[in-house]
């Protein structure tokens, strides 16, 4: 069936005041409309149309992990698809390879067909094991440094579309030209490594930052560390805007220097769900005050949602409408080199989040398809 939605439109030109055409296939046909200025782009009383978020960096939802395996994937999809994500990678902990294989194999199922409801699971995104064992964070004792034949085997399981590495660890400097001419886009995080491994590693293929400021080398005006070579260098990063992971001034400085800086949620298990205790891979962490913690008060992920980071871009940190929008989209689609999603264009997949002028979902569409989101509202 072909669909037509009318609204305040936001396209790769601009916002519009028109119709959006959705065809048969999925993919938007046309995009009419009339341009708006962007300092009205919620003087409305009709609905606001962005593109469907784009989130690289899902652990869970909904009570559960994607380590867990199982339908875990599909369950933690159909909770985010309802604050308006579109399309994902679940987001493996550091863990032995046999916890890999298990966690890895149900998602590449459902990355190859997909469902109704849920967002569209792109692959994965391996946060470990290949980081450091000084900055694990949250993450379980099981780093080591990369294994390309490791990489083959999980790849054969389910994409992986991300890969998180610490360069300073022996042998992953000089692994990056391997792993990129293999097809593996590589980013740097959960890394004690200095201002100058981040710039070699950015001159030998890496792309971008894992949670920038997290789990990393902090900035110093005469030790610049791991923070300091992406605010310098980096076209790329990902951020956790939740509020706790990341200062409003400590993101604002971070979208001054990083062109496509680009958001993630990082969420856990205990999104959507109740103060309690949850897991986060093997480690049992508690969700309470708003936050994900483990026994140690470390912070575990987060409960942060697409639509709550949106929010938060515009109401508390003061971005326009548009910029937060193509950093909750566009630039993660660039990031990984997907031309037809995060832009409501034609040819592009109707990936499309339906808001009212407070910027709460009213309707998510994936691939042209309708997503029931009465429990985000």
């Amino acid at each position: 069936m072909t669909r037509s939605l009318k609204g305040r439109i936001l396209t790769p030109a601009g916002l519009v005041d028109g119709t959006l055409r959705i065809g048969s296939n999925g993919r938007i046909e046309a995009v009419e409309g009339t341009p708006v200025a962007p300092e009205s782009a919620r003087d409305t009383a009709g609905p606001l149309l962005l593109p469907g978020f784009i989130d690289l960096h899902v652990h869970g939802a909904a009570g559960r992990d994607i380590m867990e395996g199982g339908d875990a994937a599909l369950q933690v999809a159909r909770k985010h698809a309802e604050h308006g994500t579109t399309a994902l990678l679940a987001t493996t902990m550091t863990a032995p390879m046999e916890d890999l294989r298990a966690s890895l194999a149900p998602v590449g199922a459902l990355a190859r067909k997909g469902e109704p409801g849920a967002a569209r699971v792109l692959g994965m995104h391996l946060e470990g094991p290949y980081i450091s064992s000084e900055k694990l964070g949250a993450q379980p004792p099981y780093a080591r440094p990369v294994s390309l034949d490791e990489l083959k085997e999980l790849d054969a399981l389910a994409p992986i579309r991300l890969l998180t590495i610490a360069p300073e660890v022996p042998g992953n400097l000089d692994a990056i030209p391997r792993l990129v001419a293999a097809g593996f886009r590589v980013q740097i995080g959960h890394t004690a490594g200095t201002y100058e491994d981040g710039v070699q590693a950015l001159q030998r293929g890496a792309r971008g930052f894992t949670h920038l400021f997290n789990a990393m080398t902090p900035l110093h005006h005469r030790m610049p560390g791991m923070v300091g070579a992406a605010l310098a260098h980096a076209q790329y990063a990902e951020i956790i805007p939740d509020l706790l992971h990341v200062h409003p001034g400590a993101i604002r400085a971070a979208m001054r220097s990083i062109p496509c800086l680009y958001c993630v949620t990082d969420s856990t298990a205990a999104t959507g769900m109740p103060d309690g205790e949850y897991r986060l891979g093997r480690q049992p962490v508690t969700k309470c005050l708003g936050g994900v913690r483990l026994a140690d008060g470390t912070l575990a992920g987060s409960t942060l949602t697409m639509d709550r980071a949106l929010r938060n871009l515009v109401d508390v940190i003061g971005l326009a409408l548009d910029d937060a929008a193509r950093r909750l989209s566009t630039h993660a689609a660039d990031f990984l080199e997907l031309p037809d999603r995060g832009r409501l264009a034609a040819g592009a997949w109707a990936d499309v989040v339906v808001l009212d002028r407070d910027l709460r979902v009213q309707e998510v569409l994936i691939e042209g398809g309708s997503t029931d989101v009465a429990h985000a509202r």
